[in-house]
This record gives structure tokens, C-alpha cells and sequence, in this order.
């Protein structure tokens, strides 16, 4: 008897052991699987609100013509602004406020300025922005440009805020040089109170065979979606938090089965608990189960890994959307964990990234392994 005790006992020694080690075992491997945010600080502290990503290209944008390039994965960056002085003749100022970007390699790419009226302009590059030449400018007092996207160097699509009751999308099919704007009647008429926020460069995104999304927000969140290449519209409203003229829909993206997802919230209640995501599922808006933790502004998916984010955190998915689960960021300090803008790439030499940008020239990277 008492030797099948001390076996009994030593069996279980052994189990408990194997146990331990298999825990450390995983845990270790979680550690290393798991990527940390590798931070940057920009000079002059700009807002950075629009991000691309082409294989090892990545380049921000933001406040005062702020252009900032890294050819070599995020290690060094560039200043790459676009250098102009203010026209003394019209007393025009030259300085903008880049909230989007189109990159089309690694040299070439359109910045997008926002701003009332002549404020609102495109800027292009062909040579990795050591020169800029201006592309296209708003002339309509009441135009303020929101968001562009293209679905290749030729065509795409500029998003503006209403003119006319109406939201101003311009089509363009020579790469930015001329643009025609869509017929009104071709648009829902906006609703009383519906507002477009140009937060992330993320507002107006672009798909596969000539699909495209915008969303809108107010008391009214909104998406409108075209399958023409931007020709028609149609809007459908979806379950974000929509009881400010500030809330509604920030951002879309799209995942690995072209599954359309919208976020947003309040940026005046950014840490405040409501509806932050929603997806289109069977021809039908849901909410999605994200952890409602707050403004999310741009979203962004690589194979089935997703992330979202906004100025206070991030969150992250590894199923394509479905489920999430908060992504830490433990180098940065409370309530500026996230980021306002975020693009990606699945071709980068050594695996996926993800570059976000934000707050105060504020840059993370985040990179998965092959």
C-alpha cells in the first residue's frame, strides 16, 4: 500500500512538473509571438493624421504640410513637407493641414489638405517627396475636402463635405489631374445634422471591382456605399453611438474576405463606454463585439489579424474582426496609447506591419514576423 502511495504521489509530482513546464513553455512562446509598438517621435510634435505603408515605404502626414518619410521600415525618418511660402499677391495661405495620403510606391504619392475653401488642395510627388508640384485646389468657398482613395494610380475618388445639401465625391480618371464631380442626383440628400470627419484619412476607402465606401457621422451614422466606381450611391445608417453632432462614424476598412467594418464614436467623449464597431453582415449593419472601449478613429487589416485604433488604445483581432481583445501598448502613457490614423502592408520584406501616427508626431510600428 505504501508503495502505490509514493507512485500515486510521484505520478502526480510528474504531471504537476509537466504541467509547469508546458505553462512556461507557452507562456515564453506567447511573449515572443506577441509584438510590442516600436515608437518614434517626429520633430516640431505635428498632429499626424494620415498613414500609408508600401512594403518598406511608410510615410505620415499631418498639421503645418507635415510629410515624413522612412524608406527603411520605420528606423529613419525624412522630413519630406511640402516647402511652400505664403502668396503675397492674394494673401493665400499656403499652409494646410494633410489629413489623407495616397502612395502608389515607394516615390510616388498625392497628399491631401484640408481646409475652407482654397485651403482644401492635392499635392504629388514622383520622387519621394523631395519635390511637390500642386495637383488640384478646392475653389468653391464652401468645399472642405474630407478623404481620398484610389484603386490604382489612375482611378479614384475625392470625398468632400456638402455642397448644395449634398456631399461633394469627385471622380478622377487621370490620376488626380482633373476630377468631375458626381451628379447630385446620383447621392442620397444628406439628413439634418449629418456631419463628415476628416480624422484619419480613413473616411473614404476603396475595394475590390469598383467598390466603394464612405461614412459619416452627426446625429446620423452613416455609411454610403458604390459598386460603379463611384458613379451611384446608396446610405444605409449603422448602430454606432450617434447622440452628439460629434459622434458617428470615423473610419472603414475591409478584411481578408472583403468584409466592409465602420468605427467611431465621440472625440468628445473619447474614453466614455458605447457602439464603436459595426459590420456588414448578410446585406444587414451589426455591432460588433469590440469591448466598446471608446473612439475609434481608423481600423486596419492584415491577412486575419485586424487592429483598431483611436488616441487612448488600441484593440486587435486575430480572426479577421470577429472577436478582440485589447492590445497593449505599454511604452506610451495613459490615455495616448493609440493613434489617430493607421495603414498597413502583408508584403513588407520580413512580414506584416502596421504603422499608426498621431498625437504630437507620435509613430508606431508593429511588426509580425514571417
Amino acid at each position: 500500500m505504501f508503495n502505490k502511495i509514493i507512485l500515486k504521489t510521484s505520478f502526480k509530482f510528474i504531471l504537476l512538473s509537466f504541467s509547469i513546464s508546458f505553462s512556461l513553455i507557452t507562456l515564453a512562446k506567447t511573449k515572443v509571438d506577441l509584438p510590442q509598438w516600436q515608437h518614434h517621435q517626429l520633430p516640431d510634435s505635428p498632429s499626424l493624421r494620415g498613414s500609408a505603408v508600401n512594403n518598406n515605404s511608410l510615410w505620415v502626414t499631418g498639421s503645418n504640410n507635415s510629410v515624413f518619410v522612412s524608406q527603411d521600415r520605420g528606423k529613419t525618418w525624412l522630413d519630406k513637407s511640402v516647402k511652400l511660402t505664403e502668396n503675397q499677391n492674394t494673401n493665400e495661405n499656403k499652409t494646410t493641414d494633410f489629413r489623407d495620403i495616397e502612395l502608389f510606391n515607394n516615390n510616388t504619392a498625392i497628399v491631401m489638405g484640408v481646409g475652407s475653401g482654397k485651403q482644401s488642395r492635392l499635392y504629388k510627388t514622383t520622387n519621394g517627396g523631395d519635390n511637390w508640384q500642386l495637383l488640384y485646389q478646392n475653389t468653391d468657398e464652401q468645399g472642405f475636402f474630407d478623404s481620398i482613395a484610389f484603386w490604382d494610380e489612375n482611378n479614384g475618388l475625392l470625398m468632400g463635405d456638402p455642397v448644395d445639401g449634398y456631399y461633394v465625391i469627385k471622380r478622377t480618371t487621370d490620376g488626380g489631374n482633373t476630377w468631375q464631380r458626381i451628379a447630385k442626383k446620383q447621392l442620397p440628400q444628406i439628413i439634418e445634422n449629418e456631419a463628415a470627419f476628416a480624422a484619419s484619412g480613413n473616411t473614404l476607402i476603396v475595394g475590390e471591382q469598383g467598390k466603394a465606401w464612405l461614412t459619416t457621422g452627426g446625429f446620423s451614422a452613416s455609411v454610403y456605399t458604390s459598386i460603379d466606381y463611384g458613379k451611384t450611391w446608396q446610405r444605409t445608417s449603422v448602430p454606432l453611438y450617434n447622440k452628439t453632432q460629434t459622434a458617428g462614424g470615423y473610419g472603414l476598412a475591409v478584411n481578408h474576405l472583403e468584409q466592409i467594418f465602420v468605427v467611431g464614436g465621440d472625440y468628445q467623449q473619447r474614453n466614455n463606454t458605447y457602439p464603436n464597431m459595426a459590420t456588414l453582415t448578410n446585406n444587414q449593419w451589426k455591432l460588433v463585439s469590440s469591448g466598446q472601449h471608446g473612439l475609434r478613429t481608423a481600423m486596419s487589416c492584415q491577412g486575419k489579424i485586424c487592429i483598431a485604433t483611436g488616441k487612448n488604445a488600441n484593440d486587435i483581432s486575430y480572426d479577421g474582426g470577429k472577436s478582440w481583445q485589447v492590445l497593449n501598448n505599454l511604452a506610451a502613457e495613459e490615455n495616448d496609447k493609440g493613434f489617430y490614423t493607421l495603414a498597413s502592408d502583408g508584403m513588407a520584406s520580413d512580414g506584416m506591419l502596421f504603422l499608426g501616427a498621431g498625437h504630437s508626431g507620435k509613430v508606431g510600428i508593429l511588426s509580425f514576423r514571417k
